[in-house]
């Protein structure tokens, strides 16, 4: 694996880390909504994950990164989505991403 494609799975790895420490006060979709600094923090870095994904595939498109799919492939984001990535794939991308490091 390049160096530069391992990059990007580091941008990955910390965008997921960031979006974890955003919300761990966050103990619900409403709370969540409501606040509008960690909704758009959250939104950015899966932004951030979103172009590391794109990124990657098209430099090594041997390596998938099949939960990255389910973050970067909506055309639409509202809270509900972000909440429902943040709840449902960010650990499998997580875990994913992690064995590909190793």
């Amino acid at each position: 694996m390049t160096e530069q494609a391992k990059k990007y799975l580091s941008d990955i790895s910390q965008a997921i880390d960031l979006i974890e420490n955003f919300i761990a006060d966050a103990t619900s979709y409403n709370q969540f909504s409501e606040d509008l600094e960690t909704l758009s923090a959250v939104e950015r870095q899966i932004d951030i994950i979103g172009e590391a994904v794109n990124k990657l595939e098209k430099l090594t498109p041997q390596v998938k990164v099949d939960n990255g799919g389910k973050i970067h492939s909506y055309d639409y984001i509202d809270p509900s989505v972000i909440w429902a990535i943040v709840t449902n794939h960010l650990t499998p991308l997580n875990q994913e991403i992690n064995a590909l490091l190793r």
